[in-house]
């Protein structure tokens, strides 16, 4: 008896460590899919029949499906207080407000299709008055996390530990 327990245990045992699961769609690893991040240096233009400004359209250099969502994210300064300095990252939209008492605000904001997105910065003012540090060389990271990932809104900070990514691995693009 204690035979063909033990008989049955090591084929159980054999059995289930030489069984694989569904290797998932052609081209993915096992399964698992994982978020597309590259990053831009924007510098906005003026369009005054609209008091807003834009940045050039930019393309995405991977592919996008319907289901993906899109976040981007505007670096805004850097945390001093840890070693080394971390960058900080405001996910968009992002308000920006003036301290002089008017209540005057503008908003980094952008659009996207599945080809391309564009960023904006709308405000309820008249925008020619931006100071040129808000519009010149402004450095944005875009995340396109496949949907089944999407179910959060997650940090940028834990959008490239959940890819296992770090800062150097991330494409820049010129235009």
């Amino acid at each position: 008896m204690k035979s063909i327990l033990l008989f049955l245990a090591l084929s159980t045992t054999v059995l289930f460590t030489s069984c694989e699961g569904d290797p998932g769609p052609p081209g993915l690893d096992g399964g698992l899919v994982y978020a597309q991040v590259f990053e831009v240096n924007a510098t906005y233009t003026y369009n005054s029949a609209q008091n807003t400004y834009s940045s050039p359209v930019y393309n995405f250099p991977f592919t996008v499906y319907e289901s993906d969502a899109v976040l981007v994210y505007r670096l805004s300064g850097e945390d001093t207080s840890v070693s080394p300095p971390a960058d900080v990252w405001t996910q968009l939209p992002q308000n920006k407000f003036y301290n002089d008492g008017t209540g005057d605000f503008f908003q980094y904001n952008f659009n996207n299709t599945f080809f391309d997105l564009q960023l904006t910065i709308e405000g309820n003012f008249d925008l020619t008055n931006i100071d040129s540090i808000d519009i010149t060389n402004q450095i944005f990271r875009v995340v396109v996390v496949p949907a089944e990932f999407a179910a959060t809104n997650p940090s940028m900070q834990q959008v490239l530990e959940m890819m296992q990514i770090d800062g150097s691995q991330i494409e820049k693009i010129e235009l």
